[in-house]
């Protein structure tokens, strides 16, 4: 899933995490599960601390730790604990577009809403727990 490299790293953080939810771990393991860099790892899951579904302590025993049990976590809370879409986009303000321009604007902005909506309804069906529990 590198369709989104930031959805991708926090999904695949937290579904690493889940596995031993009650440990905190560091940034440089998480970056090791991933691939990725360290600095990249914090970035992302800051995010995630921000919307409350990760904990953060500092120092020489801190680390990440989920913020709540792994079936309490759902795909959608991580898509929109990032604040990036997939889907929609936003309609441009642009008063030089011409009258078709601006029908498609409107219509093509109406459909991506509606996907993103259903994106997000589909996401929220599934937890990080099922994601660990697929994985065991």
């Amino acid at each position: 899933m590198k369709r989104n490299s930031r959805l991708s790293l926090a999904l695949h953080s937290l579904g690493h995490m889940s596995f031993d939810a009650d440990r905190s771990q560091t940034s440089a393991e998480i970056a090791a599960h991933a691939g990725t860099n360290p600095v990249v790892v914090r970035r992302v899951l800051g995010k995630l601390r921000n919307a409350g579904l990760l904990t953060s302590e500092r120092g020489h025993a801190g680390g990440w730790k989920l913020a709540r049990p792994p079936h309490k976590i759902t795909l959608a809370d991580v898509y929109m604990a990032l604040e990036e879409s997939l889907i929609a986009s936003k309609p441009e303000a642009d008063s030089d577009m011409c009258s078709v321009e601006q029908a498609l604007e409107t219509r093509v902005s109406k459909i991506m809403r509606d996907i993103e909506t259903s994106l997000i309804q589909r996401l929220s069906l599934t937890t990080i727990a099922d994601v660990r529990e697929a994985a065991e």
